[in-house]
């Protein structure tokens, strides 16, 4: 039996469009918009008619897609403990702050095939999470039987695969292995993610710093330096040139990387860039705050210098950086950030956000860094567009999923450990003001936050296969 929701009187926004549309939902996918006022839309509210089964008034709202969140880490093992958020909590956490779809990553353990590392992350999420999500896949080990396994991976809808330049006995790959991935990946469509930082000189540095008494969080940022970012990201473009694959470069941080993709990009290579809320709003001023609570910001790439963040945004502008994601790997201050308490390589590295992107981006639209329709774009459309996930995710169109948020762009709010619902004990932008906050939330149709209360249940989050890049 069809069932129909008809979303009235809110301002539509999508990565295209502005408009006053009424949305009319059939069986958790969007049937149709219509002029407010128009016959069309007049008919679908009609007392006189049963076409609808539940109206939900958006009037003063603005009527977003979900937001698609292309880089969390749930659960994720790192520094002898684990992310602190699962699919649950996380996912939660990702309705109430606007984002409806997650990919995460799957991990390959060195010595382990790819497919019992994706059947270990298919086992942590089913049936768990409250929102979509699918998978990219980590390779920690690359050899014939793992490049073997990318064909197949791709054919169910893992289509991208991330590789690190550093932690160096963890995730590292040479150059060789990465040379060999990219290569596979040009010939079976899969799109390569790099972490690129110089992870071999960083260690260098690492040593010397803590040989040199230098065991404090800000140290973090100060021995992973720019530079071997900006080599880093120069190298692995160099090297996806010479094996015809395209690139998407991860939580770009400085602007001497941007620079790198910018000249990319402007020879007209399949190159991409993402960069995260933490290095728009935060800075190597919270990594250097007293008493260890700089170990709150520990995350790689580090955040940077102030001065940076201008680099950032105007990369965003120019769609030099086409995504913001989170990498939302959330460790508690008490008892996993304080493993790092005398020498700060030990801090697990990451931050929690999965439920603060949206907001503090609709910020950056009233403080002038991007318009709404870049705030939908970067958020919303270019992720789903980057990993296959265009039209059914990332716009408001017929045939698309329901996942649709009605956003207060007049609320006011203040961001903090004590309101937020991510499971992990601090905030990394705690007392932050912001004006925006998400009001009601439709996954695939149904219900997950209705009038700030959450109807959403663990479960109704569903794997989506993604198909390849459509953004090439």
């Amino acid at each position: 039996m069809t069932t129909r929701t008809l979303i009235r009187d809110g301002l539509v926004i999508t990565a295209a469009d502005e408009l006053h549309a009424d949305v009319l939902i059939e069986d958790g996918r969007v049937a149709a918009l219509a002029a407010h006022g128009s016959a069309t839309a007049e008919a679908w509210a009609s007392p006189d008619r049963t076409t609808v089964d539940r109206t939900i008034d958006a009037s003063g709202k603005y009527v977003i897609p979900g937001g698609v969140d292309a880089h969390t880490h749930m659960e994720l093992p790192f520094g002898g403990t684990a992310a602190s958020d699962t699919f649950e909590t996380g996912t939660r956490a990702a309705a109430w702050g606007g984002t409806t779809t997650i990919v995460d990553f799957a991990v390959q353990t060195m010595g382990q095939s790819l497919r019992q590392g994706l059947d270990t992350w298919y086992d942590k999420a089913d049936g768990n999470c409250a929102v979509d999500y699918g998978f990219h896949m980590i390779l920690s080990d690359v050899n014939e039987g793992t490049l073997k396994e990318m064909d197949l991976l791709v054919g169910e809808g893992v289509t991208s695969f991330k590789l690190f330049m550093a932690y160096p006995g963890v995730f590292y790959s040479d150059d060789g292995q990465i040379l060999r991935a990219m290569q596979r990946a040009s010939g079976n469509g899969g799109l390569i993610m790099m972490h690129a930082e110089n992870g071999i000189a960083i260690d260098v540095l690492v040593e010397q710093a803590l040989a040199r008494g230098e065991t404090d969080p800000r140290h973090h940022g100060e021995v992973r330096k720019v530079l071997l970012e900006a080599e880093a990201t120069h190298r692995a473009i160099q090297l996806a040139r010479v094996a015809g694959s395209p690139l998407y470069v991860v939580h770009v941080s400085a602007e001497e990387a941007v620079a790198e993709l910018a000249v990319a990009r402007d020879k007209g290579l399949p190159v991409f860039g993402e960069t995260c809320p933490q290095y728009l709003f935060l800075s190597t001023d919270n990594l250097a705050e007293p008493d260890f609570q700089g170990a709150k910001y520990v995350c790689s790439t580090p955040l940077r210098p102030r001065e940076h963040q201008a680099a950032l945004w105007r990369g965003l502008r120019t769609d030099d950086l086409q995504v913001v994601s989170t990498d939302h790997c959330p460790f508690c201050f008490r008892g996993q950030k304080e493993l790092g308490r005398g020498d700060f390589s030990k801090i697990p590295n990451g931050l929690p956000g999965v439920e603060n992107r949206m907001d503090l981006l609709h910020q950056a639209v009233l403080d002038g860094h991007i318009s709404r329709r870049r705030w939908i774009e970067i958020a919303c459309a270019n992720p789903a567009r980057m990993f296959g996930l265009y039209l059914r995710k990332g716009t408001i169109a017929p045939g698309a999923d329901a996942d649709i948020v009605l956003y207060d762009p007049h609320a006011e709010q203040v961001i903090s450990a004590e309101t937020h619902h991510m499971n992990v004990d601090y905030s990394a932008y705690e007392g932050k003001r912001i004006t925006g906050r998400v009001d009601t939330v439709l996954s695939r149709g149904e219900l997950v936050i209705d009038r700030r209360e959450y109807t959403g249940r663990a479960g109704h989050g569903a794997f989506v296969p993604r198909s390849t890049c459509q953004y090439l």
